[in-house]
């Protein structure tokens, strides 16, 4: 279904609104003042987390009561998705990596959206392909290490998106991939990494919908890395929500803990969906408990440091940043002071939506490869 001349003024409006706002702002607030020293040690690196966002809110397809109101919202999804234009994205968070210079990464929401048709066919959009090309583009070298294909939901009938038939005989479709990423600096000296591997969970959330039951499935990446001599594991993951698919998040934190994040020396990042007050799940409970993760961001010396979520079309201004659930968490020989952290990408990076690189702010923290 195509975007009625209503829907285009109203979405207009709001880029009017918010380039009207980008103009008047002096100066906004960061999410946390704080600025990392990078007066780092020999033993020290730099990690980074940071979900991508796939693009748009999937709820109003889950809502979804008959197939005509499912393929009606597909269109509105993958309207959105355009909308908030992940290749104009993915140069602001190349800046952040040139900028911030991590060594390791977990990237979440490393969206692959294939659209294919007859005529009129939309965009295709391969967000970790995407993001690679705009980081050579400043001259980084960031070698993929290990990825995760989680959910696969698709092909899908596109109706009147693009001029795509809205009608039987659809001419058009969409497939979507959801896929978890570590990326390593390969220009970082003396930083090593093997055995790549992931998963899914076996804890996962399934919805009925008119064309049937869709799982978002999630999962996890892990490589062993070694510096200077000194090996850790490096694990990266996705968690499910919070809300009535809270149970299962909290398994899957679990899963997590007593599979990929095993091991007595262990860095990990993700979005836990997990607020770290504890008002939500208590996923971020079993992550900290005594014997498991230390938490690389100390509220006490950083603030709350929220990094969750701007809006659903990346126009809302001021950020709507609310809890903290992207997380760096380091156990054994891979430490942190706590202190040593900093959010990116938590507010507006051009005048016109999409405003945010990503709903998410991303998280940056040295970490120290101890002796013992």
């Amino acid at each position: 279904m195509s975007l009625s001349r209503n829907a285009l003024r109203a979405r207009l409006a709001l880029v009017v609104v918010a380039a009207l706002a980008m103009a008047l702002m002096v100066g906004p607030a960061a999410a946390s003042a704080h600025k990392r020293g990078h007066d780092r040690s020999d033993r020290e690196l730099t990690v980074m987390t940071q979900n991508l966002y796939l693009g748009s809110d999937l709820n109003p397809a889950l809502a979804a009561t008959t197939p005509t109101e499912f393929l009606t919202a597909v269109a509105q999804i993958y309207g959105t998705v355009q909308f908030t234009n992940f290749p104009a994205r993915a140069q602001a968070i190349a800046n952040e990596i040139k900028k911030q210079k991590p060594d390791l990464v977990g990237l979440q929401e490393v969206s692959k959206w294939t659209a294919a048709g007859v005529v009129g066919t939309p965009p295709s959009y391969d967000f970790l392909t995407i993001l690679q090309s705009a980081l050579a583009a400043r001259g980084l070298d960031y070698e993929v290490a290990s990825v995760a294909d989680n959910a696969l939901i698709g092909p899908v009938p596109l109706a009147g998106l693009n001029g795509c038939s809205a009608a039987p005989p659809f001419t058009c479709q969409v497939t979507l991939q959801d896929r978890d990423v570590i990326l390593v600096n390969k220009k970082t000296h003396d930083l090593k990494w093997s055995n790549p591997a992931s998963g899914r969970y076996a804890a996962q959330a399934t919805v009925n919908t008119p064309v049937g039951p869709l799982s978002f499935d999630r999962g996890w990446t892990r490589i062993d890395v070694k510096y200077r001599g000194k090996s850790f594991k490096f694990a990266n993951t996705h968690l499910e929500v919070e809300g009535p698919t809270a149970p299962i998040q909290e398994a899957q934190a679990q899963e997590f803990l007593a599979g990929p994040a095993s091991g007595r020396n262990t860095l990990a990042t993700g979005d836990f969906n997990s607020a770290a007050d504890g008002s939500t799940t208590l996923s971020y409970g079993y992550l900290t408990a005594p014997g498991k993760f230390d938490d690389a961001w100390d509220e006490s010396e950083l603030g709350p440091g929220y990094s969750c979520c701007q809006n659903s079309t990346l126009t809302n201004f001021p950020p709507s940043l609310t809890s903290r659930i992207d997380l760096i968490l380091t156990r054994g020989n891979v430490e942190s002071d706590g202190d040593d952290a900093e959010l990116i990408g938590a507010t507006p990076f051009q005048a016109a939506p999409p405003l945010y690189p990503s709903d998410h702010a991303g998280v940056v923290a040295d970490v120290e490869i101890d002796n013992h």
